[in-house]
């Protein structure tokens, strides 16, 4: 395995971009290696990296399909919906507490 070259925060050269930067300009790394990486220095952790893809490479992004939407959706709803008593919360339930707000304050139904 060779070595990714790896460059400074904000010193990348063009024609490479991050995840989020190809989704800014509508694009995917479609199936493509990862190019180089970037390192953001920190004071007292190591440094931050991002992942560089090339742009000339890049594929378009797929489009949101009718399915595809009501399958998001889906899947948002059971994220909302507490395992406890079976309500949407209206947020999506945190994976800490597993369960609503006010079924993790209850000590009866938490147990």
């Amino acid at each position: 395995m060779t070595a990714l070259p790896v460059y400074r925060w904000r010193l990348a050269p063009d024609g490479l971009a991050t995840r989020r930067q190809l989704r800014a300009l509508g694009l995917r790394p479609g199936g493509q290696d990862v190019v180089a990486q970037i390192e953001r220095p920190r004071r007292k952790r190591g440094p931050l990296v991002a992942y560089l893809y090339r742009i000339d490479r890049a594929r378009p992004v797929r489009p949101m399909t009718e399915r595809r939407a009501a399958a998001l959706a889906k899947a948002n709803a059971a994220r909302r919906r507490c395992p406890t008593c079976r309500r949407d919360a209206g947020y999506v339930i945190p994976a800490s507490l597993g369960t609503c707000v006010p079924c993790a304050d209850t000590p009866h139904l938490a147990a």
